[in-house]
């Protein structure tokens, strides 16, 4: 049997007090009482059964002091629904995410944008919603296709479903509004970039910055932003500081050319190693005049021990020094030497801007033919064109009386997948009407107005022009009436083509005119339009036809407001009888006893009132 844990104790001091007396009488003994104070383990676990109960019983003393004494536990901030989200890793672009993200990919390879910005759309509030790099994918394509207004609703509507942003959202919102001109909402964005977002520019930002200033001649604004960039501690960019040097030889400032070399070339430790820089350098010393020295530093950038990195974008900047200064046989020398070197993905020598150039030179030399081929062959070097250098190829052909092959240019572009633009039509047209084409024109603006493009005022009134001035008046008519709903027409605009239809005795046409517009739209009908309208009218003394329309029209309205009034009191009427009648069915058809009140009740077609319960009385009707 078991001791008690007195007697178990007492025992215990009796041992060791032996011990230490017969076999350690100069050694302590040291023996813990801890792990010997219970006899079991099931003496232990009562103990702890014990205490546990005692607890419930008498909790500890820091739980009966008062709420006053306790230290308060610090609130959270509440969270600013409008602070910037946070933009999400590349990790989260995985499984389904991917897989959306791969197909949109093929629709934008596929050329198929419109249908990628669709399912982008339609993904965010599914169950599989795109990462902000999708977004960013199609976004992009649409920027190559400056399709501006798709890619900024696209913007605005993930912006709107909480997908945070990151640097590249922001690098392409301002791209597009910089190739927009619109430079000061730009500017907006970077402000805002700076201001509140969860990150901070990079390199590219200000490259993007610089040149679309660069690109709207505000070059002043463009050095500031370089200042900035480097007040931010940002390395000096040689790419930022090709587009300001580029911009002073457009300027023709040879010195401030050399004056921002020698702040790059001190800022790097007194040399340059990016070739993209010669360029411009070798545009300075041809604008003071100095071919020898520009063809000196042609040779030193380009020779076999030059330590100088040359990219595509660098050869570019040097066929274009070239090129526009007399000599281009030394930059066809130079394009077959790129084209030789040109092996990708490895060594890159060769892009769309190089062909651009290229052709530009051609066109400079008169030597149209080769221009075209040069063009058409850049699939060789696995370049593809784009709308903007179809549109140069296109513009240059039409200026020189090459009409036929900028038609034949421009029907290519199906087969390259190329989407062509306002500029596109506009150019086939006007150069249509200087060669006395009119109806190709037109069917040019109608194309235009077709694949859902927006011409402005100033290309529907040139179109205009053209085909009264050969005397369609007609056509041009229809024209109006299609473009009435699409363009906000300014009284310039009504008065041409009313003067139009007024000269070719069409009167009645233009009251016509009248009429509809004081139908839809009478604001449009200012009082400079009634004076010149009633003018005409007069000279063929028909001025009561503009006072006989306008009765006629106000008629109308009286009648379309009688009406209405009368289907509003009709309206009226019937949902009183429908009210009336349900309230009657209510109180006749079955008993109503809500409020201990009288209940009526058809009984045998007699109809009996029953009082509550206190009167106890019935009475028969």
């Amino acid at each position: 049997m078991a001791l008690s844990k007195p007697a178990f104790l007492n025992h215990l001091k009796l041992l060791v007090r032996t011990h230490h007396h017969h076999h350690h009488p100069l050694r302590p003994a040291v023996i813990s009482l801890r792990h010997l104070s219970f006899a079991t383990p099931e003496d232990a676990a009562a103990e702890r059964r014990r205490r546990k109960r005692r607890l419930r019983i008498e909790p500890p003393l820091n739980a009966l002091r008062s709420n006053t004494q306790s230290q308060p536990r610090p609130t959270p901030a509440p969270t600013n629904p409008n602070a910037p989200k946070i933009p999400e890793h590349v990790s989260v672009l995985t499984g389904k995410r991917l897989e959306l993200h791969n197909r949109i990919l093929k629709l934008i390879r596929e050329n198929d944008l419109q249908e990628a910005v669709l399912l982008t759309r339609h993904s965010v509030y599914s169950n599989c919603k795109p990462t902000i790099f999708t977004c960013n994918a199609v976004m992009a394509a649409c920027l190559r296709q400056s399709k501006y207004a798709d890619l900024l609703n696209l913007h605005r509507f993930i912006t709107q479903a909480a997908i945070g942003a990151n640097i590249v959202t922001y690098n392409l919102i301002i791209n597009t509004y910089m190739e927009c001109r619109k430079t000061d909402t730009a500017m907006d964005q970077y402000t805002q970039l700076i201001d509140n977002a969860p990150f901070d520019p990079n390199t590219t930002t200000y490259r993007i910055i610089v040149k679309g200033l660069v690109d709207n001649d505000k070059v002043e604004k463009a050095l500031e932003i370089k200042d900035d960039m480097l007040s931010k501690g940002f390395e000096p960019d040689p790419t930022v500081y090709s587009y300001l040097m580029s911009a002073q030889a457009k300027h023709g400032n040879p010195d401030e050319i050399f004056n921002l070399y020698e702040e790059l070339k001190e800022k790097l430790g007194g040399f340059v190693h990016d070739g993209v820089v010669y360029g411009s350098i070798m545009k300075g010393y041809f604008l003071k005049g100095m071919e020898k020295e520009a063809m000196e530093c042609y040779e030193e950038t380009l020779a076999d021990n030059s330590k100088i990195k040359m990219s595509a974008i660098a050869y570019n900047s040097i066929l274009d020094a070239l090129s526009k200064n007399g000599k281009f046989n030394d930059a066809l020398k130079l394009f077959d030497k790129m084209l030789t070197e040109h092996n990708p993905p490895k060594h890159l020598t060769v892009n769309l801007g190089s062909y651009n150039v290229m052709v530009d030179g051609y066109c400079a030399e008169k030597r149209f033919d080769e221009a075209i081929n040069i063009f058409n062959n850049m699939g060789d070097k696995r370049c593809h064109p784009d709308t903007l250098s179809f549109n140069n190829l296109i513009e240059q052909l039409c200026n020189n009386g090459l009409l036929s092959k900028a038609e034949e240019l421009h029907n290519t572009m199906n087969e390259k997948q190329v989407t062509p633009d306002e500029f596109t039509f506009v150019t086939l047209m006007d150069t249509c009407f200087q060669r006395d084409r009119p109806d190709d024109a037109a069917l040019y603006f109608k194309t235009m107005v077709e694949s859902k493009l927006r011409p402005n005022l100033t290309v529907y009134n040139r179109l205009m022009d053209g085909l009264v001035k050969v005397g369609k008046v007609e056509e041009a008519k229809s024209f109006f009436e299609m473009m009435v709903p699409k363009l906000k027409m300014d009284d310039e605009s009504y008065k041409f083509i009313m003067k139009a239809l007024f000269d070719i005795k069409k009167h009645d046409e233009v009251v016509e005119i009248i009429g509809k517009m004081l139908r839809e739209e009478p604001l449009d009908f200012s009082d400079e339009l009634q004076v010149f309208v009633r003018e005409e009218l007069k000279r063929e003394e028909r001025e009561d036809d503009l006072e006989k329309l306008m009765a006629e029209i106000e008629r109308e309205k009286a009648e379309v407001a009688a009406k209405e009034a009368e289907e509003a009191e009709r309206a009226k009427a019937s949902a009183k009888a429908a009210y009336s009648s349900v309230f009657t069915g209510n109180l006749i058809g079955g008993k109503v006893d809500d409020g201990g009140e009288t209940v009526a009740e058809v009984v045998d077609g007699e109809v009996e009132v029953e009082e509550d319960d206190v009167a106890g009385e019935k009475v028969s009707g």
